[in-house]
């Protein structure tokens, strides 16, 4: 009787013991192929002027400069329809701005503000002969020494990053308002252009106002440099206005200037620039198109792949692209080498572990995936987007009403399959350069409430314009099963 009543004891404890064990669980590692990504994805690639030019070449970003004098009005009023007109424009066609404001543009007159003249700002008039590839045309400059101007512009700088940073509308802001088109020298008239001290106002003003959305200056600048204010420890990223014409260094007298030059006179900092601030620029004018042939006409032009290398650039504006419809084989060479600008993310393997309570366990059950990310391109991303996951039904499974936190771009068409839930992720792609081994994201969720079947996990990292498409990753699997989604691997709802 003794012996029973101590077995009956054991297998009491044993079913407790039991009980209280891990959940049982099913794990999958999927690996997954490479392809690349699109050269659309967002805030990278070819950008032209502003226009609906989408069926010349692909782009998700588009530029436009605005004149001081359309939006500051006086000291401390400002008329920010035409920002909002642009920024409306180009969102409406899914894509994001870059814009540069100017105080100077050959050609044209107006541009300073009257109440600034009427104040006394004195206005130097001449012909500005520092416009190829086009004829020489007039300027107007103005004192950037003068008091109330730069009342006026660290006023406007403050006003306009109260307003405008962290708009999903906008990629980037060029720094603008000082020099020749805003690219912040006066060329050939070395001596009009504004003095360090203003410089530096204007880019602590930039460095105050702005904490989301990037600013770029047009030129690196060493503590050495006679005429531009250091910036290596400046937040602020770099845009190129020469690209593949005066890029690369060259060793020769008069070509100082040439960007990599300047960057590498500048110093580590802002050597290392790229790595937490973006680099755009411009497609020189004389190899617009050009510089994508197999023999550029110009034998100037540098060759684009070396200089993408070299900068680790971003975004670049060209004309070339998008002027006119372009030969297939321009079109090919370009999209060929707009592929290596910026980021490219590559997943290169998933694992999905599928966690069931046991009949004892109270536990809800959920889904674990673990993500491995790596960066193929030349430059991190700068945004501090977030992941998405998403369960896609497979064919065998009537699509059901989508639910979840967000649902943009998941719309049906023909047999595409929308997601039935989407869950919210954690993790970033901020950070991850080019030169660094792959990245983890691991994510728990819990799919109570799914019904039973077969779906397919899938990831993205939307845009946070809300009309703009998501990162897209440089995976076979990108699009695969539903439109803007990465599929990752199967799952078995039991």
């Amino acid at each position: 009787m003794r012996k029973l009543l101590y077995l009956s004891a054991f297998l009491v404890s044993l079913t407790q013991t039991i009980s209280s064990l891990p959940t049982a669980t099913a794990q999958t590692r999927t690996r997954l192929t490479y392809q690349p990504a699109p050269i659309d994805n967002p805030l990278k690639g070819l950008v032209p002027y502003q226009a609906d030019v989408r069926n010349r070449f692909p782009h998700s970003l588009e530029f436009n400069y605005l004149s001081y004098s359309a939006i500051v009005k006086d000291f401390d009023s400002y008329d920010w329809n035409p920002i909002e007109q642009l920024l409306d424009d180009v969102s409406s066609r899914g894509h994001q701005a870059v814009i540069r404001i100017f105080l100077e543009y050959p050609n044209k007159s107006g541009v300073i503000p009257p109440f600034l003249v009427n104040s006394g700002l004195k206005v130097h008039r001449y012909l500005n002969t520092n416009t190829q590839p086009f004829p020489p045309a007039q300027v107007e400059t103005p004192d950037y020494e003068d008091a109330n101007l730069r009342k006026s512009l660290k006023n406007f700088i403050a006003a306009f990053g109260k307003k405008y940073d962290a708009d999903p509308r906008l990629g980037f802001i060029t720094a603008g308002l000082l020099g020749t088109w805003g690219e912040w020298h006066t060329y050939p008239r070395e001596d009009l252009f504004a003095s360090k001290t203003v410089q530096q106002e204007v880019m602590s003003a930039y460095e105050a106002a702005f904490q989301i959305t990037p600013i770029l200056l047009r030129y690196p600048a060493s503590e050495n440099d006679q005429q531009k204010a250091a910036n290596g420890n400046r937040k602020f990223g770099y845009h190129d206005d020469s690209f593949a014409w005066a890029t690369l260094h060259t060793g020769k007298q008069n070509e100082e200037w040439f960007y990599m030059t300047a960057l590498n006179q500048a110093g580590q900092q802002a050597e290392a620039k790229w790595k937490t601030h973006p680099i755009g620029g411009e497609i020189r004018p004389e190899a617009w198109g050009i510089v994508f042939d197999e023999k550029p006409s110009e034998p100037q032009v540098q060759d684009f792949s070396r200089c993408v290398q070299a900068t680790h650039v971003s975004w670049l504006m060209d004309s070339g692209m998008f002027e006119k419809k372009q030969s297939p084989d321009r079109i090919k060479r370009a999209t060929d080498q707009v592929h290596k600008m910026g980021y490219e993310f590559h997943i290169p393997s998933a694992t999905i572990d599928l966690t069931e309570p046991t009949k004892s366990d109270i536990a809800t059950r959920s889904l674990k995936v673990s993500v491995e990310v790596e960066n193929r391109g030349v430059a991190p991303f700068y945004y501090p987007w977030t992941t998405q996951f998403a369960l896609i039904p497979t064919p065998e499974i009537p699509t059901p009403e989508t639910t979840g936190p967000e649902t943009n771009g998941t719309e049906t068409t023909g047999t595409e399959k929308k997601p039935f839930k989407i869950f919210q992720g954690n993790g970033k792609l901020t950070g991850l350069l080019p030169s660094e081994p792959s990245r983890e994201w691991r994510e728990s969720f819990d799919i109570d409430g799914v019904p039973t079947g077969r779906y397919i996990l899938a990831i993205r990292i939307p845009n946070t314009l809300k009309q703009g498409k998501p990162v897209r990753f440089a995976n076979a699997e990108q699009d695969r099963d539903s439109p803007t989604w990465c599929s990752l691997g199967a799952v078995e709802i039991p």
